[in-house]
């Protein structure tokens, strides 16, 4: 690739349907560990893997998890984003919205760029130094405006989930 030059690669993530995933971009090896233990202290019941995209020294993707099946597929997605500094969540038995303050609140976490069941692109940047998350497509594009009967339903749903009295 010529100095100065960049490509954009669409990395497509596969997740079966019962699996949520949070993408992000952190600054430090101890991530891993770090993103583990604020997970584990969510509940027993939450299944999850990680994988992360160390920048720098031996360059491997680490892993962990409670989960193998998601940890292979947190490892497998981080490999294919193949971002510096970039990490991959799977969570089963849970969902982004009962973990995001924790994994946000793990001191090297720069950012989150989605936390999703939906089908998710990430883009991709590829430079001659190597490559980094531009962005997310996170679902597909609105279909309509919310109408009063939406709302309603809308309300509902939070309700039975139990996230609204």
């Amino acid at each position: 690739m010529a100095a100065g030059s960049v490509a954009i690669e669409v990395v497509a993530v596969d997740l079966p349907d019962d699996v949520n995933v949070i993408i992000g971009q952190s600054h430090f090896i101890k991530t891993v560990d770090d993103l583990h233990e604020a997970l584990v202290g969510v509940g027993s019941q939450l299944r999850f893997g990680i994988g992360f995209c160390e920048a720098s020294g031996a360059r491997l993707v680490r892993r962990s998890g409670n989960d193998g099946e998601l940890t292979g597929l947190a490892v497998e997605t981080a490999r294919r984003i193949g971002a510096g500094h970039c990490f991959v969540v799977m969570l089963r038995e849970g969902f982004p919205v009962n973990v995001l303050n924790q994994v946000k609140s793990v001191p090297e976490v720069c950012t989150v760029f989605c936390a999703t069941a939906n089908p998710v692109q990430v883009l991709v940047a590829v430079t001659e130094l190597g490559r980094g998350v531009l962005g997310v497509v996170d679902g597909g594009p609105p279909l309509g405006v919310e109408t009063d009967a939406d709302a309603d339903t809308r309300r509902e749903l939070l309700r039975e989930l139990g996230y609204k009295l």
